[in-house]
């Protein structure tokens, strides 16, 4: 790892009240000694007590820069567990860009993006599956997604890893001692126990990977697809759930000829909305692609929202979704129901085993429904965190996988009383893939590509 000192812009890149210019490495504290001055410009920062702040100005040579704040902290308690220095300027572009420049001619290099962190990592300060909720917490897209990744930021994840990874090994070291020395250590009802333990692991791990679906989602959101036929209230939908006039609605059926995307947060839960062309037969050209693009973008969804016109018969088209959503996760929306019915939830029950619910987007009756639904659905009926841990990284989830197979070799061995030194071989491969969520025996490659996709400041 590269060891000279870096620096770079740690806040938006916008005019704003205040900006931070962060350095890191052993030339940290000389640096800010060249183009630091305090009031009465006397004050060397590399003489001063760690985690403290000082008035003063940022200079090139004569020239007076900005007047800031900056803060001193000293190896090893940093988040890079280097010297590093923040400075606190005015929030101006060109002033920011300014004092970084000067920063760079007095002897730092701009960071690479993700730099900080990575030597955090790198430092030991954390592990890898800390270090990537870093920019998870910074692109949270809603509070479950900011607490699940406070949470693994703070631990959570890796000391659930390493209590299983700490008992494996003490398992293989007890094996690998019986069979150096049979004399001593002796595996006498040995399987029994084994089997206790790895059962016990993979109830572990196969509840991280459970809890891992619902991560996800919640991190990313719920692909969402509106379907029905045209006019059914689809559009109208679509305006309520965003809370603003999104797409046209007017009493013409049809008007929807493409599809309109857009991203809600409802009750905490993000979801990626697509209003989709009403589906019917029809002659209209344009009109025949909109409802082709709405069967396509039907078979990808996570959740389908049918809304059905309660005020009208069931037809052929009505038939036609309701047998493309048979298999699917859908919940079916009686709208209009503030008009006269000719469809009851009774007589839809009997054709499908889907949810329900009666609505009225014109009166904007039944969203709060629908989020429990949707909640039910997806999250067994809650939000909340509370003591369990949700992986949302693809990489982590992958090595997981890899963890619980192994161990699920291990069980079988045991039940098939295959001999002790095969079970050392899959506990090993087990330890190995837990540790890589960790960040251990990570090839240097993927380290980089982890750490490219920060913000350069990060």
């Amino acid at each position: 790892m590269d060891t000279d000192t870096i620096a770079a812009i740690a806040t938006a890149m916008t005019n704003s009240g205040i900006g931070i210019i962060r350095i890191s490495g052993s030339n940290s504290l000389s640096v800010i000694d060249q183009i630091y001055r305090s009031k009465n410009g006397k004050k060397y920062l590399s003489e001063v007590k760690s985690h403290t702040l000082h008035y003063g100005m940022i200079c090139d040579g004569a020239e007076v820069i900005d007047e800031v704040l900056v803060a001193v902290m000293k190896a090893p308690n940093s988040y890079t567990k280097e010297d590093t220095v923040e400075i606190q300027c005015h929030g101006g572009i060109v002033v920011m860009k300014r004092i970084l420049e000067t920063v760079i001619q007095h002897g730092a290099r701009m960071a690479e993006p993700g730099e900080f962190t990575k030597r955090a990592f790198l430092n030991g300060r954390m592990d890898l599956s800390q270090a990537e909720s870093v920019m998870d917490l910074i692109s949270a897209k809603n509070e479950f997604a900011r607490q699940n990744s406070l949470r693994q930021l703070q631990g959570d994840l890796s000391q659930k890893i390493q209590t299983i990874r700490q008992q494996i090994l003490h398992q293989i070291a007890f094996i690998e001692s019986a069979l150096d020395d049979p004399e001593h250590v002796s595996l006498h009802g040995y399987r029994a126990t084994l089997g206790e333990c790895v059962q016990g692991w993979i109830a572990d791990v196969d509840n991280l990977l459970k809890n891992s679906e619902n991560g996800v989602l919640l991190k990313e959101g719920i692909h969402t697809v509106i379907v029905g036929k045209p006019n059914a209230g689809k559009s109208s939908l679509l305006n309520v759930l965003v809370g603003k006039e999104r797409a046209i609605v007017t009493e013409i059926a049809g008007t929807t000829r493409d599809v309109l995307e857009e991203q809600i947060s409802l009750d905490g839960i993000i979801l990626h909305v697509v209003d989709t062309a009403g589906i019917r037969s029809t002659e209209d050209t344009v009109e025949q692609i909109g409802v082709k693009k709405a069967k396509e973008y039907l078979q990808q969804a996570d959740l389908i929202l049918y809304v059905m016109d309660a005020s009208v018969p069931l037809d052929e088209s009505d038939e036609e979704i309701l047998l493309m959503i048979r298999d699917r996760k859908a919940i079916v929306l009686l709208n209009k129901s503030d008009l006269d019915q000719q469809i009851e939830e009774q007589q839809l029950a009997q054709k499908l085993n889907h949810p329900i619910l009666s609505v009225s987007m014109r009166n904007q009756t039944g969203v709060k429904e629908l989020s429990s639904l949707i909640q039910q659905m997806f999250f067994q009926g809650r939000l909340s965190i509370h003591d369990e841990v949700f992986l949302t990284n693809i990489r982590q989830i992958e090595n997981l996988r890899e963890a619980s197979q192994s161990l699920c070799m291990v069980n079988e061995s045991i039940g098939l009383d295959m001999p002790e030194d095969f079970y050392s071989i899959d506990l090993m491969n087990a330890y190995e893939a837990l540790g890589k969520i960790l960040g251990e025996s990570v090839e240097e490659d993927l380290i980089d590509e982890i750490f490219s996709k920060f913000c350069v400041g990060k």
